[in-house]
């Protein structure tokens, strides 16, 4: 073929290739719709409208605090704030009416009472605002706190950090916008401020809408699938083993929540073969499968025995010890992860903001925790350093505020 054919060819596949694109570029966006577009004469012309998940809301009022049956969103940042010694429960009662009015304003959509940047607060991408009060708040009302209201038993893993743990106040602020987040953070931090002041604050992070199928449980930062075999919102073991029938009455409606921060070494970690990681976990990598099945679904058979022996699901697993025999010593996750800068020659700074949900923590959360504390072989690559309990009271009409039961 002589180069005159040559030439002409890449022209023609050039030509076919810019025409191509061309057409299924507008067959692209003729299938999902655009805002607006152009006439040849440059003037807009309505079109059809998006279907944008930034304009999705979660409804505020409820008998249940939004923000823990709700679809896990991307981004979430936890605030836990500490009150002023002058804070009384008049004060309580002033402060949670502020923030409910802000929160419900921003889940919706609209602007905070006092919003310098309005227009920050018209995504609000599934934006939802979650209460919960420490012992420390709930012991300035004339109210009794539920006896799990304090901080957990100390277990032998625990290295925590001040910086990490405690609080009287937790706010977490969930959207699948960090803009979203950010503004509505900062909105009820200025409520806050003549009433206390930030403890701590941690975001974390999961896959973006769109990323996966709806229902994927969510992946750590180890790989691992995380969140397997969790209750199921709107079941009858979620009514009883999350909302309960909590005790003392204020909380009926509302809920017991576990804050730990665990840092995951993954730099050591890395020096660990894939089957060294599956038997620390009882888990296949891939998919999540129990280490005797092929599904994530599929159920353990902790009997089973390899050719010499051993169990086939090591004794000392994460999953052998987090699992009981007793059906009421179950939780609700719904953690997410946090990546921070690096620090010293580390490669990452990075782990899980596990938080669960429990209508009673001592029943329920910490057997669990103590089997893991004694025997599990995670416990060789995590290390929990922030640790906290609050309870998560119902939620409210909208003529009330959240805490209205307490105070």
């Amino acid at each position: 073929m002589d180069d005159d054919q040559h030439s002409a060819d890449r022209r023609v596949s050039r030509r076919h290739l810019l025409l191509g694109g061309a057409a299924a570029g507008l067959g692209a966006a003729a299938s999902v719709g655009i805002a607006a577009a152009v006439t040849h004469t440059g003037e807009p012309v309505a079109v059809a409208d998006v279907d944008l998940n930034g304009r999705r809301t979660v409804p505020f009022y409820g008998v249940h605090q939004a923000g823990i049956e709700t679809v896990p969103q991307a981004q979430v940042t936890y605030l836990a704030l500490d009150l002023l010694d002058t804070v009384d429960a008049g004060a309580l009662k002033r402060m949670m009416r502020i923030l409910t009015g802000d929160a419900a304003q921003l889940t919706q959509g609209e602007s905070a009472l006092a919003d310098s940047e309005p227009e920050l607060a018209l995504v609000p991408a599934r934006l939802t605002v979650t209460f919960g009060f420490g012992p420390g708040l709930v012991a300035r009302t004339a109210k009794p706190a539920p006896s799990w209201l304090r901080p957990l038993p100390a277990f032998t893993i625990d290295r925590l950090e001040d910086a990490w743990t405690g609080g009287d106040l937790l706010i977490q602020v969930a959207a699948d916008d960090q803009l979203t987040v950010a503004h509505a953070t900062r909105m009820l931090l200025k409520d806050t401020r003549s009433f206390a002041s930030l403890r701590w604050t941690q975001s974390g992070f999961r896959r973006a809408p769109g990323s996966e199928k709806p229902g994927t449980t969510m992946r750590n930062l180890f790989g691992q699938v995380d969140g397997t075999v969790n209750l199921t919102p709107g079941s009858a073991d979620f009514e009883k083993l999350v909302w309960g029938t909590s005790s003392p009455g204020w909380l009926a409606g509302g809920t017991g929540l576990v804050f730990r921060r665990i840092a995951m070494d993954l730099d050591k970690w890395d020096k660990l073969d894939r089957g060294g990681r599956e038997s620390a976990v009882g888990r296949t990598l891939a998919v999540g499968a129990p280490l005797t099945g092929t599904k994530e679904s599929d159920e353990p058979d902790f009997a089973a025995t390899t050719a010499i022996g051993f169990p086939v699901i090591p004794e000392y697993s994460h999953m052998r010890r987090a699992r009981s025999e007793n059906p009421d010593e179950r939780i609700f996750r719904r953690g997410y992860n946090y990546d921070d800068v690096p620090t010293h020659t580390a490669v990452s700074n990075s782990g899980l903001l596990f938080v669960s949900f429990q209508a009673d923590v001592d029943a329920q959360f910490v057997p669990v925790q103590k089997r893991l504390d004694d025997l599990d072989l995670l416990n060789e690559w995590i290390t929990p350093v922030g640790s906290a309990v609050f309870a998560v009271p119902p939620g409210c009409t909208s003529s009330g505020y959240i805490g209205d039961t307490l105070f």
